[in-house]
């Protein structure tokens, strides 16, 4: 491994753990997803299902990620005394609770 492939690396484990100690919401997902992982062993489910619940856990806790990526940076750019600073935040929000209505959506047809 290179030493610029490590670096950066080490940069997303700081990224990750930033996130971790920060973010209420990711901490709150972070348990959610162990739960599911947890039901989902003890019910052995497929190769095929485990792939999906496993997709859509990556895809929630990256898009979170993302929301606070792009929050702070609004908040950088904009501070609180735009409207549109407001709305993107909405907007962002508005898309992880989107994607979460549909991720338990699918954990019920998975699981029921």
């Amino acid at each position: 491994m290179s030493l610029s492939t490590f670096k950066s690396f080490k940069h997303a484990v700081k990224g990750l753990k930033t996130v971790i100690k920060t973010e209420k919401n990711f901490r709150i997902e972070l348990f959610f997803a162990f739960l599911v992982i947890l039901v989902a062993w003890y019910r052995d489910l497929s190769e095929v299902l485990w792939v999906g619940l496993l997709l859509i856990i990556t895809f929630i806790l990256a898009l979170e990620i993302f929301n606070s990526a792009i929050e702070r940076l609004v908040d950088m750019l904009a501070p609180k005394t735009h409207n549109f600073a407001k709305e993107i935040k909405d907007l962002l929000a508005a898309m992880v609770l989107l994607v979460t209505f549909f991720a338990i959506a699918i954990g019920l047809i998975i699981f029921f």
